[in-house]
C-alpha cells in the first residue's frame, strides 16, 4: 500500500473496522476511490458525484459491518462495486438522464448490479483457480510466466535471468509452460465445475 500504512487482507479490514480502526477505513477508502471513479466517470457522472457515491457505498458497507449483517461472499472491492454501480444508476434515473421514472428502470437496475457481482465473483474465482495452477506447474515455469505477465519483464531480461542462450529460447519455454499452465487450469476448472 502506501509509505508507513499497514496493508490489510479483506478480513483484517473487516476486523478493523469492527473494531472503530478509523486508519483501516481510510486506507479502504483510497484504495478502491478509483475503481468506482472510472465507473462513474464512464457513465455520465462527475468526479464529485463519483465521490458521493462512494461515500454513500462506503457508508453502506461500514454499517453492514459495525451491525453485524454483511455476509461477505465475494472481495470487498467486488462488494463496493456492485453497491456503487447501484447507487449510481438509481441517481442517473432520478435524474432523467435514462428519461422516465425510477420504477421505469428498476428491471434493469435489479439484475445490472447483481450480475455485475456474479460476473465478478466468477472472474475471483478463475483467477483463484489460475493461482493454483501456477502454484502447482513448478519452478522454472512459475517464475517465468510471472516475470514475463505479472512483472512485466522482457525476453530479453528473462533470457539473462534463467540464462538462456538467446530470447528465441525463452520465448519458446515461455510458450511450453503457458501451455502446460492452461492444462492445469482448465483441468482443474472442468473439476470444479462438475461439484
Amino acid at each position: 500500500m502506501g509509505k508507513g500504512l499497514p496493508s490489510y487482507t479483506d478480513a483484517e479490514f473487516v476486523a478493523a473496522i469492527r473494531q472503530d480502526d478509523d486508519r483501516a477505513l481510510a486506507q479502504l477508502y483510497r484504495l478502491h476511490l478509483p475503481m468506482v471513479l472510472h465507473l462513474v466517470q464512464q457513465n455520465s457522472g462527475t468526479e464529485d458525484e463519483a465521490k458521493d457515491v462512494y461515500q454513500e457505498g462506503v457508508m453502506v458497507f461500514y454499517e453492514k459491518v459495525r451491525d453485524g449483517s454483511l455476509e461477505l461472499s465475494c472481495q470487498i472491492k467486488t462488494y463496493l462495486y456492485a453497491v456503487c454501480r447501484r447507487l449510481w444508476l438509481k441517481r442517473l434515473a432520478e435524474k432523467n438522464r435514462f428519461g422516465g421514472s425510477l420504477s421505469d428502470h428498476e428491471p434493469y437496475l435489479e439484475t445490472g448490479a447483481e450480475q455485475d457481482l456474479l460476473d465478478a465473483q466468477e472472474r475471483d474465482r478463475q483467477f483463484g483457480l489460475m493461482g493454483e495452477a501456477l502454484e502447482r506447474i513448478g519452478e522454472p515455469c512459475r517464475s517465468l510466466l510471472e516475470g514475463f505477465y505479472l512483472l512485466d519483464k522482457s525476453m530479453q531480461e528473462l533470457t539473462t535471468e534463467f540464462g538462456y542462450t538467446n530470447a528465441d529460447n525463452a520465448k519458446n519455454q515461455k510458450y511450453k509452460c503457458l501451455v502446460r499452465l492452461k492444462k492445469l487450469f482448465f483441468t482443474h476448472y472442468q473439476e470444479e465445475e462438475s461439484f
